[in-house]
């Protein structure tokens, strides 16, 4: 006679599982499969090139987006610890990098050579003493560059689409200037060259809105300098503000150099 466990485990028991495993395995088809994100580790090492951090120029140096804030196209380096004495390799898609008040002294051809798409440049209260003639000449769409605070004496050529440039309280001399390095940027609206020593004034661009050149050594001026000389029907019209106080220059001297100006300059007059 056939044990009735057996009978029970054969006639019933069996029969429930295959259905079981079959409903289960039919209930995992009819589940959407998840998609796995992988995320990479950008802290570690590894065998890819690419990185948002941008890589260390030297073996040893940190990348940069370690040592400085990087947000979608702008790096903030400002008073990086340990000190920043050198530009430091940027992400290939950076516009807008500040790097204030570091230990910057020299920006080489190569700081920016990569990065065509900076669109404003901030170096102020570094001590840049020297900057290579073509280290900004691959940055076709630059509109501002911030060199206030350094320790230039003479300034490299700068890009054709400068809008605003500010280089004030430095050590910049005449000598140090090209006498065509601003009359050619014909989009520049703001220039600030004050607090320098500078013995004359520059050729200027007809863009120009504002024009700061307080506590410089400027000593005379020319009805070229903001004018047309003998054209006296010239007007300056984009000119809103000169400054010229703080030098060793009598304004009152020189009233023909203002008449196409529609606001007087600042500055000592008598």
């Amino acid at each position: 006679m056939i044990d009735l466990r057996t009978l029970f485990f054969t006639i019933i028991l069996v029969p429930w599982m295959l259905s079981s495993a079959a409903r289960n395995g039919y209930m995992e088809a009819r589940k959407p499969k998840k998609e796995v994100l992988t995320i990479q580790d950008y802290e570690t090492t590894g065998d890819s090139d690419t990185s948002p951090a941008a890589a260390p120029k030297d073996e040893g140096e940190l990348p940069t987006c370690l040592l400085c804030v990087c947000l979608t196209g702008s790096v903030y380096c400002e008073e990086v610890s340990p000190e920043m004495t050198a530009v430091p390799s940027l992400p290939k898609e950076t516009a807008y990098l500040y790097a204030r008040y570091n230990k910057i002294t020299k920006i080489t051809n190569k700081d920016f050579a990569d990065i065509a798409t900076l669109r404003r440049i901030d170096l102020t209260g570094n001590l840049i003493s020297e900057i290579e003639d073509g280290a900004f000449s691959k940055l076709a769409l630059l509109e501002e560059l911030n060199l206030s605070e350094n320790k230039l004496a003479k300034l490299p050529m700068l890009p054709a689409k400068l809008i605003s440039f500010n280089a004030n309280y430095n050590q910049l001399k005449t000598k140090g200037i090209k006498s065509t390095a601003f009359k050619k940027l014909t989009k520049m609206a703001y220039l600030y060259l004050g607090n320098n020593e500078l013995e004359a004034i520059p050729q200027l661009p007809e863009s120009l809105h504002i024009v700061h050149l307080y506590n410089n050594k400027i000593t005379t001026l020319s009805d070229e300098t903001f004018c047309q000389g003998n054209n006296t029907q010239y007007i300056r019209a984009n000119m809103e503000e000169v400054r010229l106080d703080g030098n060793p220059l009598l304004l009152a001297k020189h009233p023909n150099s203002f008449v196409c100006l529609r606001a007087l300059p600042i500055g000592p007059y008598h």
